[in-house]
């Protein structure tokens, strides 16, 4: 076994040793399990949040795209930084109204705000479904790392196996506890290993940042600029739109909001995130280079720079802490997006079949659901080819069907009613799903159509319909609505 493989073997057990003694001196039940009894204060929640940012897509997709589309990349700390600002007046909204309903997951959320077990339900599921996506860009990243930084001495298949095994373990055992435990130590690997990278990289090959794109401009021009048409300025801005809203609609930065202590945490840290997410221009930084040192790879090896890079630059060592770090931005987000995915099941699922189930049913429900997400993200992981970043945008693509739905919800006299909302929701899921099986664009439909349209992300052109859509059934159900609240008035009234 190389040095680089024990190096990350150690921090893999690390993790663990963190996650399971995250749960010592604490009574384990289902709002410890899922929200820390919303008790996190600003420092757990800054760590778990930007655990949702310094992912495997830091290492491989955010530098991948760096080598293999360019400019495009910059769309990553453009949305993140945009999900910030707008959460300082979103987030604390989520939280008092899921305080003052004792509300611990995000088909809760829905299900209380529009009175409707069913749009509870709805949510779950499609919760869940966007977050595989994610679950699975882990995993596959975890695996690439992992096999890359030991030169070869696991393979990826067999690094995904045991990264999703301390995964279900310590989120079975801890729940978000565990996340929040091993989040600190894995910050604190990135932030010493990007930074690093980051600035070390360009000085020892090109003398500097600035010398780095210029070498770049002469090799490839067309990666400093965006493209006339595909991923083209339209699709950058629309993308930018779509996933600045979808950010904390995933279920798991969602969760994160309701595990907060105040509101004023909240806003503590939609201040400094910011701040924090310019640390992915390093990674581009590296994927930059790396076009340079590195040419040739082509689609979904572009994932493979980061690591090419600092394989052909360092000591085993050195490879070896990168490869744990790698590791480590893996876990953390999977365990979050893994327990928060669990416990929407939960609420809006196993809840509603059975409503009079105890807390401890209602946990061992939860820590069963963990199981069978890890088992289905697992076998899509080996078996999908996708590249890390186009799975991502697959995932706020489907998430970001719930923004008419949320931002609606914070007004009393609003403009969509239950039926709406579902009706708007299942119709973008449906569209999303059809452009992802089809590839097919609005060119497809409107051959005379412009780029500057056509380019337009598919899940912000879904969005819209969804909003057109809601806006419409509501108008047309109204009545329905408003005869069902008078009925169960009249029968309220009677029994008293």
């Amino acid at each position: 076994m190389n040095i680089a493989l024990l190096i990350i073997f150690a921090f893999a057990l690390i993790a663990l040793f963190l996650g399971i003694r995250a749960t010592h001196g604490k009574k384990m039940n289902v709002d410890e399990f899922a929200v820390g009894n919303k008790g996190f204060g600003t420092l757990f929640i800054f760590l778990l949040i930007a655990g949702e940012v310094y992912t495997t897509f830091t290492f491989l997709g955010g530098s991948g795209w760096a080598y293999s589309k360019g400019a495009a990349a910059f769309y990553v700390p453009a949305y993140i930084c945009l999900a910030y600002v707008l959460s300082y007046w979103i987030a604390p909204k989520i939280w008092n109204y899921s305080k003052d309903h004792h509300i611990i997951s995000q088909p809760e959320y829905f299900a209380s705000n529009y009175k409707s077990p069913i749009l509870g339900l709805v949510v779950s599921f499609l919760g869940a479904i966007a977050l595989i996506p994610y679950i699975v860009i882990q995993l596959k990243g975890l695996g690439i790392i992992v096999s890359e930084a030991s030169y070869g001495g696991i393979s990826p298949i067999m690094a995904s196996t045991i990264g999703a095994i301390i995964i279900t373990i310590y989120v079975t055992i801890s729940g978000i506890h565990g996340s929040a435990w091993t989040a600190v130590l894995k910050d604190i690997m990135i932030l010493g290993v990007i930074v690093f990278l980051g600035i070390y990289i360009p000085y020892h090959y090109f003398g500097g940042v600035q010398p780095l794109f210029e070498a770049v401009e002469k090799i490839k021009p067309e990666s400093l600029t965006l493209a006339s048409s595909g991923l083209s300025i339209s699709w950058f801005v629309s993308t930018i739109i779509l996933n600045a809203f979808g950010f904390y609609l995933l279920p798991n930065s969602f969760s994160v909001l309701l595990s907060s202590k105040s509101a004023k945490a909240l806003k503590k840290n939609a201040i400094t995130l910011p701040l924090y997410t310019l640390l992915l221009l390093f990674a581009f930084f590296i994927g930059f280079a790396a076009i340079v040192e590195i040419p040739g790879l082509q689609g979904a090896e572009g994932d493979l720079s980061l690591l090419r890079l600092t394989i052909q630059t360092f000591d085993p060592w050195i490879v070896g802490v990168v490869g744990a770090a790698g590791l480590l931005t893996a876990l953390v987000p999977a365990s979050v997006m893994l327990m928060s995915a669990s416990i929407g099941l939960m609420t809006g699922f196993y809840k509603l079949v059975k409503p009079k189930a105890t807390d401890r049913q209602q946990l061992f429900a939860s820590k069963i659901f963990v199981v069978a997400i890890i088992l289905v993200a697992f076998i899509f992981t080996i078996t999908g080819g996708d590249a890390l970043a186009i799975l991502n945008i697959m995932s706020y693509s489907l998430i970001t069907q719930l923004v008419p739905a949320l931002l609606c919800s914070f007004y009393k006299n609003r403009i969509l009613n239950k039926i709406g909302a579902m009706a708007g929701i299942l119709t973008g899921v449906g569209i999303v799903f059809y452009g992802a099986i089809t590839s097919h664009k609005l060119i497809d439909f409107f051959p005379n159509i412009p780029h500057v349209i056509n380019d337009i992300s598919t899940g912000m052109i879904a969005v819209i319909i969804n909003f057109a859509v809601a806006i419409v059934v509501s108008l047309a159900t109204n009545h329905l609505v408003a005869e069902k609240k008078d009925d169960i008035n009249t029968l309220v009234e009677v029994e008293a």
